[in-house]
């Protein structure tokens, strides 16, 4: 195993030990009535306030399921203005598995007890963007069924993810797939279809480019058949056993993100300014990363940024949530600043940093609001400016901020 992953394995299991110890020692509700203890938030820092809400949503309190009043495929009532991931394919295929570890954190050896789904699953993902992540069943075909409305389901689609199972006869579910893309050519040429070829993680390396070769070639052969030489299909080898579905769904967002270009230019500029080795722009609940600077990807730099996100997120809902006394804090704001504590804060959000001596790669940790995080592989060159380096990052992320206030969609009434 390198020898980064595994100081990483064991931060993440030293802090689970702790904090199993703390939820035996600690009740989770009081003994009144079974009110939830609730902390007081008056002299908890904005950093504290982001990552505790982090870990509630984490929890699975802020991500919750829809209900009618966000939009109902039947009556035709879409959820205006949230484009939607629709994930489609055969039972057991693996959607349901996918949606709960890419977006509930759920660990992938927990998804061997899973139930079928038996209905359409709607789950409203308050990050960075709202969005939508949609999972159907099966046996459920929505060409075959009248009362299902089209454009409800399509209309604002962000993309299709169509989930194959690499280990199993996939000839039916490309046969589907096929039909899917041409009943949608006519009305939504526009749709990105993303082909996940699912469950290879137990398949040599081999063996899963020849499945991807075959399950690619089907498709594009019955598509130039009918006409369509350049339908926007993409295929992607993944499992959740290891990091690759979430890379896959890494390049779902980011085509969903409005001038993405400028996002990446900027990192770029960064790692170049700050001579990082790799920067990464997280979406820190669901450890998708919505950019990242022009070099070439490396798996094993995302696999490295991804676990340090996972042992911030362990560390803080341990340690994450403290307050000041009133007389720690009037001493605080007295002479010889004479100013709130919040201003006297040289960053007022959460960032870290942490030197892995194993390779004398430091690892950067900036948050830039509640839902990103900005996680870049320094250099030792980069580490001994930090100073400069931590100016610039500065710069970065206060374009990134703006950057989201101009492209973020406007309500209906303001347009």
């Amino acid at each position: 195993m390198n020898p980064l992953h595994s100081l990483l394995l064991r931060c993440k299991r030293s802090v689970q030990t702790l904090r199993l110890s703390l939820r035996r020692k600690v009740p989770r509700r009081s003994s009144i009535g079974n009110a939830p203890i609730t902390l007081g938030t008056r002299h908890m820092s904005a950093a504290q306030l982001t990552l505790q809400r982090i870990h509630d949503q984490a929890s699975g309190s802020i991500s919750k399921k829809d209900d009618a009043s966000r939009g109902d495929i039947i009556t035709g009532i879409p959820a205006k203005g949230k484009p939607r991931l629709l994930l489609m394919g055969q039972r057991r295929s693996g959607k349901s598995s996918i949606s709960s570890v890419v977006f509930h954190k759920l660990p992938p050896n927990e998804t061997l007890f899973l139930e079928s789904t038996a209905r359409i699953q709607k789950d409203s993902m308050a990050s960075f963007m709202e969005f939508q992540v949609w999972d159907f069943p099966g046996q459920i075909d929505v060409f075959e069924t009248p009362n299902f409305d089209m454009e409800a389901i399509f209309g604002e689609i962000g993309a299709l993810i169509w989930v194959i199972d690499a280990q199993d006869d996939y000839l039916e579910a490309v046969a589907r797939l096929n039909t899917t893309i041409l009943a949608l050519q006519g009305s939504y040429p526009n749709i990105n279809i993303e082909v996940f070829i699912h469950k290879v993680d137990g398949l040599s390396d081999d063996y899963k480019l020849d499945i991807q070769r075959d399950i690619t070639i089907r498709i594009q052969d019955e598509l130039s058949d009918h006409g369509f030489e350049n339908a926007p299909v993409t295929f992607h080898l993944t499992s959740i056993y290891n990091h690759s579905i979430f890379e896959a769904f890494s390049k779902v967002i980011q085509k969903l993100i409005p001038r993405l270009g400028t996002l990446e230019a900027m990192l770029t500029n960064l790692c170049r300014t700050c001579r990082f080795e790799k920067a990464y722009l997280f979406d820190v609940m669901s450890k998708i990363y919505i950019a990242t600077d022009s070099s070439t990807a490396d798996m094993a730099s995302y696999e490295i940024c991804s676990d340090y996100i996972d042992v911030i997120i362990d560390i803080t809902e341990v340690y994450g949530t403290w307050q000041r006394s009133d007389e720690s804090r009037q001493k605080l704001e007295g002479e010889p600043l004479n100013m709130k504590l919040e201003d006297q804060v040289g960053c007022a959000t959460a960032e870290s940093c942490l030197v892995l001596h194993d390779s004398n790669k430091p690892i950067m940790l900036r948050e830039v609001d509640r839902y990103l995080a900005l996680v870049a592989i320094m250099t030792d060159d980069s580490y001994e400016k930090m100073p400069l380096v931590n100016m610039n990052v500065e710069t970065v992320v206060e374009g990134i901020t703006e950057f989201f206030k101009i492209t973020k969609p406007k309500p209906q009434g303001q347009q």
